[in-house]
């Protein structure tokens, strides 16, 4: 393991926020994929007040399709057709002025209309609505979602299969490209007037498995933007999460 000398806390904003919790979400089956992207091609895609999050001076774009469950606001019971859905969404990873380690969300992909327009409206994040189907096996995950939302790019869709790997890697450590990668807690988006805002989430460390991705094929970094190199790319997977979501709030 390298020692880098990293000038960024990257240990506070894994940590339980003092704040009021106002939504609570389960994420399953997810599949992180990460390429290695070129600093400045990523910086001229966010917004001038971020800036590209860099290990040992790499920048990275995640492709991470999941499901969700248990979706609810907080005091509410969940409901399944609405609180049940899957996503899949296109990231890289950011900090304001060298503080709050966080992500910058190109595009997210749900197949609940109403998950989708209620994110877009509450958080300011780039929700557009897809087809989705997901078929979990024992031992393999299938998923496939085509985008049919005018207010974003198309073609974008995926269609991947990963196969979980028996055994766990654990929690990622600090200081780690997979710490780096996965244990991130802070989202930040922009309104329609560019007032940049961020909001937190909260969960225990992933549980990392290793994984094969047999099949992938994809077009969503195409559809923000960017181009990604072919080589095959940086993979985990994680069965489960418990989320804690917390208000937006203006940078």
């Amino acid at each position: 393991m390298s020692h880098h000398h990293d000038p960024i806390d990257r240990l506070t904003p894994t940590l339980l926020p003092d704040q009021q919790v106002v939504m609570h979400q389960n994420w399953h089956h997810l599949l992180f994929l990460h390429w290695e992207v070129p600093v400045p091609e990523l910086q001229r895609l966010i917004p001038p007040e971020l800036t590209i999050d860099t290990f040992e001076g790499k920048a990275y774009v995640t492709l991470l399709p999941f499901t969700v469950t248990g979706a609810r606001p907080v005091m509410l019971p969940a409901v399944p057709w609405l609180s049940e859905f899957h996503e899949v969404n296109v990231r890289t990873y950011v900090h304001l002025r060298g503080e709050n380690p966080g992500v910058w969300f190109f595009s997210l992909d749900a197949s609940s209309v109403i998950a989708a327009a209620g994110a877009r409206a509450v958080y300011k994040l780039p929700y557009t609505h897809a087809h989705i189907q997901m078929n979990v096996k024992p031992h393999s995950i299938e998923f496939t979602s085509h985008r049919d939302d005018d207010r974003a790019p198309m073609p974008a869709h995926v269609h991947t299969r990963y196969d979980p790997q028996p055994g766990m890697l654990g929690q990622a450590k600090l200081g780690s490209l997979d710490h780096f990668l996965v244990e991130r807690y802070i989202l930040y988006s922009v309104d329609a007037d560019h007032q940049l805002h961020r909001a937190r989430v909260h969960h225990q460390p992933y549980p990392l498995q290793a994984v094969e991705v047999p099949q992938l094929e994809e077009t969503l970094l195409w559809a923000a933007g960017i181009k990604r190199a072919e080589a095959p790319p940086l993979a985990h997977y994680a069965s489960e999460v418990n989320v804690k979501v917390f208000p937006l709030t203006q940078c």
